[in-house]
């Protein structure tokens, strides 16, 4: 009888279980935390990976030693204007940069290309991405210096035309 009770128990509680249906609300809060995950992760590759040359702490323009991650992310949205297209077009240019094929050709006369780094595709994508997607950290200078000197998006490079977003 007592094992009898304790299999109609345990079927109960599998039931249970197995009946209970995710909401929408749930399938939301799953790619929102999966998505979050992600950003956090991008985030962090981004800062590790980019900050040591893009910084954003410098007191001015003549400080820098490769142009602010705002400023890469200004020039490839002018250039394209929907996520596959800039990822991929960042994720080309830091995978081989070469002068030819840089779109920042202001900043490649001023720096030279950027040094070819051991990054995987993954992370330059996860990176891409997260810069397409966020509002990208802007050293207190930036704005100012963009004005006066990149009117209308001049000296931004090849492909002028579109208003730059942030």
């Amino acid at each position: 009888m007592k094992l009898n009770f304790i299999k109609l128990a345990v079927l109960l509680v599998l039931f249970s279980s197995c009946n209970k249906q995710k909401t929408s609300d749930d399938f939301n809060k799953d790619l929102t935390q999966s998505t979050e995950a992600e950003n956090a992760e991008a985030l962090a590759l981004f800062q590790q990976k980019c900050y040591a040359c893009h910084s954003v702490i410098t007191k001015s323009h003549n400080e820098i030693i490769a142009p602010p991650m705002i400023a890469v992310k200004k020039r490839y949205s002018m250039q394209f204007d929907n996520k596959e297209d800039f990822v991929n077009a960042v994720v080309a240019y830091a995978s081989d940069p070469k002068a030819e094929n840089a779109l920042m050709i202001d900043a490649v006369n001023k720096f030279k290309p950027m040094p070819k780094q051991a990054f995987t595709t993954e992370d330059l994508t996860k990176i891409a991405t997260y810069i397409y997607e966020n509002k990208i950290e802007t050293p207190e200078w930036f704005e100012e210096h963009f004005q006066q000197n990149h009117k209308n998006g001049q000296g931004m490079g090849k492909g002028m035309g579109k208003t730059p977003n942030n």
